[in-house]
């Protein structure tokens, strides 16, 4: 009996060992990764391909991208997000980073959405943002933040920043921790899919009749 005892004390201490050890596969960059069936395979990248490390230059590091305010009247929401990439920012490649400037017109929204892949912290640089994010629990926390202070989303919850200024724009830059962390905002995605969620599902999840969810779909475009 004491020596089956020791044998199960070894083996979950050898496993213990051997899990301590182990690495989980890092966070896709995509949606998904579709297998890829042909012979001979083909190169595997989680990221875009490196040049010749010796023809790197200090421009390859340094970007202007988040100096030009961006465009706040191209959505019905209000707000404009300019984010550092590889096509501006080429050296950010498999950092497991990106930097974006968040602008937002007087009275305007960036509204409910996550980013399954990346936790976010936001400074608010120019006006006054109602920020917040809801947990797993339906929790719901919110914060006004004023220019200098800071805020963290954690990963994948539905957050928002709301500009309660009637009069000026707001300005904010929020740093995320994944080169692709993905974007889903809550209504586009429900109400404004391709190919649409039948009227009857959102009708039933939403406890509003079909007429409003086809109102709700025709204003947000889809």
């Amino acid at each position: 009996m004491r020596t089956n005892f020791q044998s199960l004390h070894l083996f979950l201490f050898s496993l213990c060992l051997l899990l301590g050890l182990s690495k989980p596969d890092p966070d896709p960059l995509q949606d998904y990764c579709i297998a890829d069936t042909t012979k001979p395979q083909k190169i595997y990248l989680n990221g875009a391909p490196c040049i010749n490390p010796e023809l790197a230059t200090t421009s390859h590091f340094t970007t202007s991208s988040l100096s030009k305010p961006g465009n706040t009247s191209a959505n019905q929401f209000g707000f404009s997000v300019t984010p550092t990439n590889i096509a501006n920012l080429p050296g950010i490649n498999t950092l497991g980073l990106v930097l974006a400037r968040v602008d937002i017109a007087a009275n305007g929204i960036v509204p409910p959405h996550s980013h399954p892949r990346a936790s976010e912290v936001t400074t608010c640089l120019q006006g006054t943002l109602l920020v917040g994010f809801i947990d797993t629990s339906s929790r719901v926390f919110t914060q006004n933040l004023k220019p200098g202070e800071s805020f963290v989303f954690p990963k994948g919850l539905i957050h928002f920043l709301f500009n309660v200024d009637s009069r000026k724009s707001a300005l904010a830059i929020s740093g995320l921790n994944s080169q692709n962390p993905g974007v889903q905002i809550a209504s586009v995605a429900t109400f404004a899919s391709k190919p649409g969620v039948p009227d009857e599902v959102l009708a039933k999840a939403f406890q509003i009749s079909q007429q409003e969810v086809r109102i709700i779909r025709k204003n947000l475009g889809g």
